[in-house]
């Protein structure tokens, strides 16, 4: 039995606003509840609803830049930087540039709709 899994065909979740969603690891992809492992491209002038997730999140930008919104202050981040935001955080995220914004997102435990939060 192999003690390794490479995964060739990540599952990609299904958006209504532009965003490119390849989940690698997770729930939707794998069945794992522990870590989710995503690669995603915010298009330019993309954003989501306000959430407060029950899960830590870390994003490393690829390419491009992406903002937060987190407990009301906006932070930015460029081209080889990277963010923790803990668990139980109101954040918005948000590609307000021209350029689309490729990126990198792992969430512990696993992302799942119903820890994410989202507002209307």
């Amino acid at each position: 039995m192999k003690k390794y899994f490479i995964q060739n065909s990540p599952f990609i979740v299904p958006t209504t606003d532009g965003k490119l969603i390849e989940e690698h690891h997770g729930l939707a992809a794998t069945n794992n509840p522990e870590i989710s492992i995503a690669h995603m491209i915010a298009p330019p002038q993309w954003s989501e609803p306000f959430q407060t997730p029950t899960f830590d999140e870390y994003t490393y930008i690829i390419k491009g830049k992406k903002q937060f919104i987190i407990d009301g202050e906006i932070v930015l981040l460029s081209e080889g930087q990277s963010i923790k935001i803990e668990k139980n955080t109101r954040v918005q995220y948000s590609n307000p540039f021209e350029e689309p914004c490729e990126y990198l997102a792992i969430c512990k435990p696993a992302f799942s709709i119903e820890k994410v939060n989202r507002e209307d």
